[in-house]
């Protein structure tokens, strides 16, 4: 594979070689490269995982496993309060 970079981006890889970070320029683009790669492949990841969750909540919403609106804020109000109050704080109550 030949890549091929214009003037500035090659001095730019060059510098960064110069700095001692990497051996050569393939290595650097390959450190490049596989980041770009891994980013990616973990948003993709994310991503499936966030459509199967949305398809469970949409499977219970249809099966009728709800809950009020006002209930749910409620819970999740109820939750974060219990969390602002750490272990000091219910211990001293």
């Amino acid at each position: 594979m030949t890549v091929t970079l214009t003037r500035e981006l090659e001095q730019y890889v060059r510098d960064k070689v110069r700095e001692g970070a990497f051996a050569t320029p393939s290595e650097y683009i390959r450190n490049l490269v596989r980041d770009r790669y891994l980013a990616e492949r973990d948003q993709a990841a994310k991503l499936k995982a966030l459509d199967a969750a949305l398809a469970r909540g949409i499977a219970d919403a249809d099966a009728g496993r709800v809950v009020p609106v006002a209930e749910a804020f409620a819970r999740i109000r109820a939750q974060l309060a219990d969390d602002d109050t750490g272990p000091q704080e219910r211990e001293s109550s």
